[in-house]
């Protein structure tokens, strides 16, 4: 690109910078920087030879092209030779001073080129600005403000000139009567003195060494006494805060004497300021350096002023922050900088005043004195050490607030702590129980009402959980404070919400005490708290990862743990649960919440229980287990889901026992203890009943007849005798849950045990307390449960003896009783509407019983068929409010009458069994109503694909072309 070409086309952006629109204004400055890009020194030029040139432009034109050369200068400075230099000098210095009254877009833009070539060519901007300070008259506003910009952007450049600077700006100070132009020196105070101190603490980097605070003493005396005896007291805001500036900086360059003189005045005039101006940001700072400046000098006269400081400053920082307001937030961590300073030259008094506000009721108090306490833990830790007790006996108050916001500043309270020792005193532990307690708060605590400020992003349980993890695994000194002792929280129900946290941050301090070599870990001895056994631990988290997705993941996490814990659970452990635990956690990753199949999870971890006690293989542990197990069972009263499966884990622990005194007695307590009205705890102790049976079928059958034949059914009626309705309530679903046992016996329990026992002690017992009398005899009851229980039970029973190797010799005397009982049950349940899942698992129970001998008489298998249609296929569509309710129920009774009609065809698969099926099909395929009918040819469509079916297999038979009528 030639010199002409960036001329021309500099000289043709430069005339579009007239243009209206701001915004090509813009674009045209963009493009000169563009252009000087390529050619730094002739697109300076082209501006410097445009401005000249064009005397009469506007000063906004004017401010955009020295904007653009400001920003050439400030790209290019190292490629500028020190004419081109001292002509940009010139014209920015020439732009500056044009105007007598201020321009203040025009005149910053032309200081701002000034300052950048002052970067490098600080003697040649010098040279220039002197020029333009002379004694005895006052210069141009901007001038003196250049200098100040001058002084901060080049600290090594510019203190040199300061001791002639000020000799030349002391006098003027008196001459100023604008509040403008005492704007201006303030700023330039403010700035010299900035920069003599940055330049004093970096003596062995700075060109002249020999530079001592003392040299700008008296100068900055003189100073100080017209900025804080005359400027301070102007009503002039600005002029107010431009003074307070300078004064903080200027503190530190005053004689110690003088300093130690001033401050019973200094103080309580910058106090005093705090009243008057609603932003503080400027005065907190100088406050802080004017406190910094007295320390420095071992001021005296600070101690009496000490109590009207702590108290100004308090109020400051109870000030609510709001985040739209910067200066606000800067103003605290100003007010927390005196904080320091103080509590590094007055602990004592600092906590005096502080601690007690601990107390006070007002949320903004409580949460700005915990701010402060926070941060002179984090800022003044050496002073702080031996104040630990008396810090943590301040915080019992603050530790019961309930107001989300001061329990969040608690937490950050604690996490100071935990970094710098205090949790390892005593009381500490109140502290970390503090913060598992936040970290098991449900979500739906912390909705706030819309007045509040949003915690939603920073929640306390957030907050809790987040420094719960990282004072785990950052900070080392709490590995001995948190281990053992986040264990005891494991079992606890109210900490249940902080598994997960817990589980992980535990897991992390096994790991680290693992690589150090640490064999032991739960070490109950020289602990101040009881810890949970490992037979407590491992119920606890085997539980809960019965749910897995609950709670952020408690599943995996409380598996990860376990394993970690292996060496403490059992020394036989370890290698095992490394090869099962994986494969656990992997099938958690697969799936979802909405997608695992929670029965074969459960499973999973019955697998993995019932191994675990196979490689223990030691009576006495698995004992300690089951008793434990059983003992945890009250926990999960209001969690059935979690109950349920514990009741499982507990029936596993007890049938892997070899002491069959210990089963017993458990099973006893368990039918004693058990919340018989809660269905899902009735069906967890006859699931557990069940389990144990497979290795204590005998026990289990006993324990279960020496109940029956307890007080336990005649005190229930007796205990009760005024409330009878209740009494006869409770004692339907105690008979309920023996009945139901026995149904989970005859499931679970071998085959080639339970056979023999069906007939004779299995059924029997069933019935016994169910009615009055024996089978084939009307049954009614009150209680839908009860008879619920016995036709589930009746269809274990029977589909038992169906999967047993045996099923086919098998003579089921009482088939025919059972038979009859179910359309009993079936006969007694609406006819118009489903209620309940009696007829489905009665008519499955029939499925199973049919297939058995002997065959059921031919009567019998109408008016079972009969029986069955009627019940199903009478009941009225749903209705759009129950649909939702009931249209899994319908769709399973007719899956279980399809199965039954199935089964029955089976007995007879021939064309005269077909036939007869589908004339009980007839009188509903003819029916009027739709519902009706559609359903009837579908089972009709069904049972003939049965018979084709069956014929395809080869058997081979001639029927009547009437079957294809339907």
């Amino acid at each position: 690109m030639t010199e002409s070409y960036v001329k021309k086309l500099a000289a043709i952006l430069l005339d579009a910078i007239t243009d209206k629109d701001p915004l090509v204004q813009e674009q045209v400055c963009g493009a000169l920087c563009a252009l000087g890009e390529a050619a730094p020194e002739e697109a300076l030029g082209a501006c410097e030879e445009y401005l000249r040139q064009h005397e009469k432009l506007a000063h906004p034109y004017r401010t955009m092209i020295l904007r653009a050369v400001e920003v050439l200068v400030s790209s290019h400075i190292g490629e500028l030779d020190k004419a081109e230099a001292r002509a940009v000098t010139l014209l920015a210095s020439s732009e500056m001073t044009r105007a007598k009254e201020l321009v203040c877009d025009w005149q910053r833009a032309a200081s701002d080129v000034l300052v950048a070539v002052g970067k490098r060519f600080v003697s040649t901007v010098m040279e220039e600005l002197l020029s333009k300070f002379q004694p005895g008259a006052l210069p141009h506003c901007s001038v003196v403000q250049t200098l100040a910009n001058l002084a901060a952007s080049n600290v090594f450049g510019m203190v040199p000139f300061l001791t002639s600077i000020l000799s030349t700006m002391l006098p003027m100070l008196g001459m100023a009567k604008h509040d403008a132009m005492r704007v201006a020196f303030c700023c330039a105070l403010q700035h010299f003195s900035e920069s003599i101190l940055e330049y004093l603490a970096d003596l062995d980097q700075a060109p002249d060494p020999t530079v001592r605070k003392d040299t700008f003493a008296a100068d900055m005396l003189s100073a100080y006494d017209i900025l804080f005896n005359h400027w301070l007291q102007s009503r002039e805001a600005k002029l107010r805060l431009a003074v307070v500036e300078a004064l903080g900086p200027m503190s530190h360059l005053l004689p110690g004497e003088k300093l130690e003189e001033q401050l019973p005045k200094l103080l309580p005039g910058v106090l005093a300021l705090y009243k008057k101006h609603a932003e503080t940001f400027h005065v907190s700072k100088s406050l802080g350096q004017i406190l910094e400046a007295a320390v420095s000098v071992g001021s005296r006269t600070l101690e009496p002023q000490l109590d009207s400081l702590l108290a100004a400053l308090h109020a400051q920082i109870c000030v609510p922050v709001e985040s739209s307001s910067p200066l606000v937030v800067s103003n605290q961590k100003e007010v927390l900088r005196c904080f320091t300073v103080l509590a590094r030259c007055a602990p004592d008094r600092l906590l005096a005043f502080l601690l007690p506000k601990l107390d006070a009721s007002g949320e903004r108090t409580r949460l700005g004195t915990l701010q402060v306490v926070r941060h002179v833990i984090n800022s003044a830790a050496s002073q702080m050490e031996v104040k630990k007790p008396f810090i943590l006996s301040s915080m019992r108050l603050p530790l019961l607030d309930t107001n989300p916001k001061v329990k969040r500043a608690v937490v950050q309270v604690i996490s100071a702590m935990a970094h710098h020792g205090y949790l390892e005193q005593p009381g500490g532990e109140a502290m970390v129980e503090y913060i598992v307690q936040q970290c098991a708060l449900p979500p739906e605590t912390e909705k706030l009402g819309p007045d509040s400020e949003d915690l939603t992003a920073d929640s306390v349980r957030a907050i809790s959980i987040s420094t719960l993890y990282l004072l785990s695994t950052t900070v080392d000194r709490m590995s001995g404070v948190l281990w053992p002792y986040l264990l005891a929280f494991l079992t606890p129900v109210r900490f249940t919400g902080a598994l997960t946290p817990l589980c992980r941050s535990l897991v992390h301090l096994a790991q680290k005490r693992q690589e150090v070599g640490a064999e032991v870990f739960l070490i109950q001895s020289n602990s101040n708290v009881a810890l949970p056994s490992p037979y407590a631990i491992t119920t606890r988290l085997l539980t809960v990862a019965s749910q897995p997705y609950v709670g952020d993941g408690r599943g995996a996490a409380s598996l990860r743990l376990l394993n970690a814990l292996h060496r403490s659970i059992h020394p036989l452990l370890g290698q095992r649960w490394a090869t099962t635990v994986p494969p656990l956690l992997e099938h958690l990753d697969e799936f979802t919440e909405e997608t695992l199949s929670q029965k074969e999870w459960e499973e999973r971890l019955l697998a993995f229980l019932r191994d675990t006690l196979a490689v223990v293989s030691d009576n006495t542990w698995i004992c300690q287990l089951s008793l434990e197990m059983c003992k945890q069972l009250p926990c999960y009263s209001g969690l059935p889901q979690e109950k349920n499966f514990l009741y499982k884990c507990v029936g596993t622990a007890l049938g892997a026992a070899s002491s069959k005194d210990v089963v017993r007695k458990q099973l006893r307590e368990l039918l004693e203890a058990a919340g018989h009205q809660e269905e899902a705890e009735r069906e967890g102790l006859a699931c557990c009943f069940g389990i144990c049976a497979i290795s204590h079928l005998d026990d289990v059958l006993a324990q279960l007849g020496d109940f029956m034949r307890s007080d336990v059914f005649r005190k229930s009626t007796g205990i009760f005798n005024i409330f009878k309705e209740r009494s006869e309530n409770e004692l339907e679903k105690l008979k309920g849950t023996v009945i139901l046992c026995y149904g989970h016996v005859a499931a679970r329990a071998p085959r080639e045990l339970v056979l023999p026992k069906v007939e004779s002690d299995l059924l029997p017992n069933m019935f016994r307390y169910f009615s009055t009398k024996v089978l084939g005899i009307k049954v009614e009851t009150k209680d839908p449960a009860l008879k619920l229980c016995l036709v589930q039970s009746v269809c274990m029973a029977s589909q038992a003896i169906c999967s047993s190797a045996q099923a086919g010799s098998f003579h089921f005397s009482r088939k025919p009783e059972l038979v009859a009982q179910m359309m009993e049950f079936i006969k007694a349940e609406p006819q118009d509407s489903l209620r309940s899942p009696i007829r489905k698992k009665a008519m499955l129970a029939c499925t199973y019983l049919v297939s058995l001998e002997p065959a059921l008489e031919e009567q019998m298998r109408a008016d079972l068929t009969r029986r069955c249609l009627h019940s199903v296929l009478s009941v009225l569509p749903d209705t759009e409010g129950e649909r939702d309710h009931q249209e899994s129920l319908y769709l399973d009774t007719m899956r279980a009458l399809e199965d039954l009609l199935t089964s029955l065809l089976r007995r007879d698969m021939t064309p005269q069994g077909l036939q007869i099926m589908v004339e009980h099909l007839s009188p509903w395929i003819k029916s009027p109503r739709g519902h009706e009918r559609a359903r009837a040819l579908g089972l009709s469509a069904c049972l003939l694909r049965h018979f084709l079916d069956h014929l395809r297999v080869g058997v081979s038979a001639r029927y009547s072309p009437k079957i294809f009528l339907l």
